[in-house]
């Protein structure tokens, strides 16, 4: 039985034309209202950019660096570009000794990521002296008016307050705990008349003493906006004994940090693993725990002692990686050992994550510049130049050989990878505003590679219609059959060309990563057009005289195609009338005018049979073309 034709194939072609005016419009919505261009940005190896070598150094008497050092290193360094919004660095290791940092685009603008890649990553601990909700209004009593200066007027305890403002300079109020926090006491008021010159602050008396909390400080703690993604990359830290105004990782909190009590090179190891209660049953509580050295072990004795005896925040050691607190666990008890455990709830994946992040930060590693170089764009230039033309003789090709192969229909192939084109440069250039992609050399080669097998799909379905077309099937009923014998090889073919980029894409570094993505995104990309364009455009042309006529060049003519049979319903066929030595054969053959298709094919067989044993029996019998017995 013929299978329907295609529902709506007119629909279809309105669902594209819509997402294609969608990206567009998306576009020009970007470059009109926003800072996109209309051209992708373009990586080093084809716009330029910097590139920078440096070398790892470690500490006297810190040993020797390993291979798994230097990846950290890469590692680190790679999360701290991709933080900064450049996209497609390439980050390697030469020679196993020196790390190659290439940064494309106007170097001016890579100023933040020079200076991101050159810092060792240093992690410290610090106590925790305020601790609050980024993002969240905190109760405050501030006047209306910033004091101009001098002491606040003493309470009657004889308390006396560090002199602050209640307001920063743009109006915003300082929360109640950084303002309590500034309290210290003094010595009682003398007999004799106070000064007339402000009391001087009063001095810390150890790094968890609030009085370290001064006027500049919390001016600082009010300006940092924790919920802005540029004050969450990381970078200087600042001296070890001052205190330190941060953000968490994530944003979610913001904190005063007393000076640094434990350098990060003093952790021996830190492994991810499952808690072991005091009876040796092991829970399913995920936990980080840490082995110092030494001189670790005492400063964290030292420190734990006393921040057991504090409330809350204060009872609080943060974990400082690059200006950033990791974690900011609270003391449970002194560490005496050396030993800590850091608890909380911890999944696999975060525990494994704080431990990498504290086995980094142990590294004694700095950098020195070697070199500092810029790299011209000319090279890549030519070398974009040659990959497009070679795009371009490769499309010409496909497009000469569709046309001589399937005439007019053809120029569907040519549409269909035109539509593959626009939808692949509109994504591109999205992608280019919104995520800074960059375009480089390696992903114009995938670009490239997609013409065929964007052209693979086309062939493979108007194959499997002309062969419907030869079983003698009407072109509406052959565009539908057609479509689903070729619709499950086309998704097998994209899918594993789609699974090959994307393990190339997660298994690689640099510009191969390029290559496969542009890879997968035209694998996507191919398997859309020939869904919404080329199948119902093909459905469309069906059903119109010059194609479902069967025009000589529409593609689809009987005698272009060599149809010897017409379908008659019902898995039935009629034999068309043949000239020639088959003629006499299937005259005499007793099959009636209409024939099942297994009937056809077997007196098909038999003919062939007869011919192949009479042309024998002419070969023996000294007819002509056989050998005549004197």
């Amino acid at each position: 039985m013929a299978s329907p034709p295609a529902s709506r194939p007119v629909r279809t072609l309105v669902v594209l034309l819509v997402g294609v005016l969608a990206l567009g419009g998306g576009l020009a919505a970007a470059v009109v209202w926003s800072d996109a261009s209309l051209k992708p940005k373009l990586a080093l190896d084809l716009a330029g950019g910097t590139q920078i070598i440096l070398t790892p150094r470690v500490e006297a008497g810190q040993g020797e660096l390993s291979d798994e050092d230097i990846n950290q290193a890469i590692a680190i360094m790679r999360q701290r570009v991709n933080a900064s919004g450049i996209s497609e660095a390439e980050i390697s290791s030469q020679g196993g000794q020196n790390i190659v940092v290439e940064l494309p685009g106007d170097p001016q603008e890579q100023r933040e990521a020079r200076e991101l890649v050159r810092q060792s990553a240093q992690m410290r601990f610090r106590p925790v002296l305020v601790e609050q909700p980024s993002g969240v209004e905190l109760p405050t009593d501030a006047p209306t008016e910033v004091p101009t200066g001098g002491a606040t007027e003493a309470p009657t305890d004889g308390a006396s307050l560090v002199p602050a403002p209640t307001q920063t300079q743009d109006g915003r109020a300082v929360p109640n705990a950084l303002r309590q926090a500034a309290a210290a006491p003094t010595e009682p008021a003398a007999t004799e008349p106070a000064p007339t010159e402000p009391a001087p602050a009063p001095e810390p008396t150890g790094p968890s003493d609030l009085a370290q909390i001064t006027p500049e400080i919390q001016q600082a703690y009010v300006d940092l906006d924790c919920t802005d993604q540029a004050n969450l990359t990381g970078g200087v830290e600042g001296e070890p004994d001052q205190p330190l105004v941060a953000c968490s990782q994530d944003g979610a909190a913001k904190y005063v940090l007393g000076p640094v009590e434990v350098e990060g090179t003093q952790i021996d190891t830190a492994t991810a693993g499952l808690r072991t209660n005091s009876q040796g049953v092991t829970t399913n509580e995920w936990v980080v725990q840490l082995d110092l050295d030494g001189a670790g072990s005492r400063a964290f004795r030292e420190t734990s002692t006393r921040l057991f005896g504090l409330q809350p925040p204060q009872n609080q050691f943060a974990i400082v990686l690059d200006g950033l607190v990791v974690s900011a666990p609270a003391i449970q008890s002194p560490i005496t050992n050396g030993r800590a455990e850091i608890s909380g709830s911890f999944t696999q994946d975060s525990a494994t994550t704080l431990a990498n992040q504290l086995e980094f930060g142990a590294l004694p590693i700095t950098f020195d510049v070697q070199t500092e170089a810029q790299i011209s764009a000319l090279l890549g230039e030519e070398q974009l130049q040659r990959g497009l033309l070679a795009g371009l003789i490769g499309l010409g090709l496909v497009v000469v050989y569709s046309v001589i192969q399937y005439r007019a229909l053809g120029l569907v192939t040519v549409a269909s990878l035109g539509i593959a084109g626009l939808l692949t440069y509109l994504t591109i250039s999205l992608l280019s505003w919104y995520q800074g992609y960059r375009l480089s050399l390696p992903g114009v080669a995938g670009l490239i590679v997609a013409i065929g097998i964007t052209a693979d799909s086309f062939i493979v379905f108007f194959e499997r219609v002309r062969d419907e077309v030869r079983e003698g099937r009407s072109l509406v009923a052959a565009v539908e059959n057609g479509w689903r014998r070729a619709r499950r090889t086309i998704l097998a073919s994209d899918t594993v060309s789609f699974l090959a980029a994307l393990v190339l894409f997660l298994l690689a570094v640099g510009g191969v990563r390029g290559f496969a993505f542009t890879l997968g995104l035209t694998t996507v990309i191919d398997l859309i057009v020939v869904v919404l364009f080329t199948h119902p455009m093909v459905a469309v042309l069906a059903r119109t005289r010059f194609f479902g006529g069967g025009h000589r060049l529409s593609g689809f003519d009987a005698a272009h195609l060599g149809r010897t049979v017409a379908y008659a319903g019902r898995g039935q066929v009629r034999t068309q009338a043949r000239r020639g030595a088959d003629a006499p054969a299937e005259a005499d053959a007793p099959t009636p005018g209409r024939q099942t298709i297994a009937e056809r094919k077997a007196a098909e067989r038999k003919a062939a049979e007869r011919k192949a044993a009479a042309e024998r029996a002419d070969a023996t019998s000294g007819r002509p073309g056989g050998t005549e017995e004197s």
